[in-house]
This record gives structure tokens, C-alpha cells and sequence, in this order.
């Protein structure tokens, strides 16, 4: 999967961010202050990508992208955590994970919510491989705003392509339904596997059916499920 990107000098912003600031912007509890002890060593807020320092203009629902690095204690991070970020920006942000002698690019689809527009609607987060610290950075694509630029790097993070005519929200959604449908066949089969009355193995089975017939339907067998 892609590459991270090689960020313009013009738009650097270099600035630790302490997890204190991100707990009481994001009203974090406990449980996730504990994730971020545990998972995060430091917060970089990295780079700030606007019309003043890329020279690409702003849209409606994306007026900037900001970059966060993020370096962890160990070798995974739980998406509370990043939400927990995304939820304290009120920007869309693209997130850098490094560990030891690896990095990787990962966001959530974020979006202006309809209902509350001092509010954003954060989707399910999408990711690239892990890659050598060392590997090239690879230029930012070629588009006409900040909007495109946000919708051509989450696009490359998705798992599966779009289905012909499918804008990037319904593409979202359609992998979010997905994912969803994967849990739920797990879940299936994990009740198949406890059973032992051969009518209800009978049931479970048809229900493990209709709902892998519906996950065909939706493309999942084209789709990894990252979640």
C-alpha cells in the first residue's frame, strides 16, 4: 500500500503536543488516558497543509489537513486513541505511526457533521503497511485543492477500489457496512462452533449463509478488515 508522503519545508509546524491538551479537548476517560500512557510516546504535530504554506486552495469541508506523528511505545496503537486526536483537531489529519525502525500513514475519513456544523463526523480509520523508516517519501499527488489531495491519499489507503460511480463517502460507508458484516460472520461462527443441538447448527448455518451471501454481495471478498 502507499508510501508516506515528502511533506513541502514551507509547510512544517514542528510542534509537540502534550497528551494532557488532547484529554481535555477530547474528554477522554480513563480507560483511553490509560491507552494513551501505555501506547504513545510522543505527539508531533508535524506539518500544517492550507492554502498559505502548499498553495492549493481550501474547500468547505477541508479548509486544512493537518499532519500528526505519532511514536509509540510499542508496536500497535488502539484507534481510540487516534480518535481521541481527530476528535481534539477540528481539521482533518492525516497520522504518521512510527516504531523503532518502522512507519506507516493512517486516517480516518473525517467530515463537517450535517447536524452540527461546529462538530466532525469521524469514520473507521484506513492504513498502509508498514515501511522502513528509511524507505524514499514519494511527492504529494497532483490536484487542484485540498479537498482532492484529501480524497486522492484516503483513497490509497482503502482496501478495496470504488464500484463505478462512487463518490468517496458512499465508498466509506460501504467498507465501514463491510467490516461490520465481517464482525458479525465471526461472531456467527464462534456461536456455530459452542453449539452442540444439531437444530440449532442447523439455524446458525443458514444464518452464517445469508450473511456471507450478503458480504459477496457488498464486495467483502475483495476487502481486509483492519479494524
Amino acid at each position: 500500500m502507499t508510501a508516506c508522503y515528502d511533506y513541502p519545508s514551507a509547510a512544517r509546524f514542528g510542534r509537540i503536543v502534550p497528551k494532557s491538551k488532547i484529554y481535555n479537548a477530547a474528554r477522554v476517560g480513563g480507560k483511553v488516558r490509560q491507552l494513551f500512557v501505555d501506547q504513545v510516546d510522543q505527539i508531533n504535530w508535524s506539518y500544517k497543509l492550507a492554502p498559505e504554506t502548499i498553495n492549493l486552495g481550501a474547500t468547505p469541508s477541508v479548509p486544512e489537513i493537518q499532519i500528526f506523528s505519532v511514536r509509540l511505545r510499542g508496536t500497535n496503537i488502539d484507534h481510540d486513541v487516534l480518535h481521541a486526536i481527530d476528535k481534539a483537531i477540528a481539521f482533518p489529519i492525516l497520522f504518521e505511526l512510527t516504531k523503532t525502525t518502522e512507519r506507516k500513514l493512517i486516517a480516518a475519513f473525517k467530515r463537517p457533521s450535517e447536524a452540527d456544523s461546529e462538530k466532525w463526523v469521524v469514520s473507521e480509520y484506513f492504513e498502509a503497511d508498514w515501511e522502513p523508516v528509511d524507505n524514499p517519501r514519494r511527492p504529494l499527488p497532483r490536484v487542484l485543492d485540498l479537498g482532492a489531495l484529501y480524497d486522492r491519499v484516503l483513497s490509497e489507503l482503502m482496501p478495496m477500489p470504488p464500484k463505478k460511480g462512487e463518490k468517496l463517502p458512499q465508498r466509506v460507508a460501504r467498507i465501514e457496512t463491510i467490516r461490520a458484516k465481517e464482525r458479525d460472520i465471526g461472531r456467527i461462527k464462534m456461536r456455530l462452533a459452542r453449539e452442540k443441538q444439531f437444530n440449532k447448527k442447523v439455524a446458525i448455518n443458514a444464518e452464517l449463509r445469508a450473511a456471507t451471501k450478503e458480504l459477496d454481495q457488498l464486495g467483502g471478498n475483495a476487502a481486509t478488515n483492519d479494524a
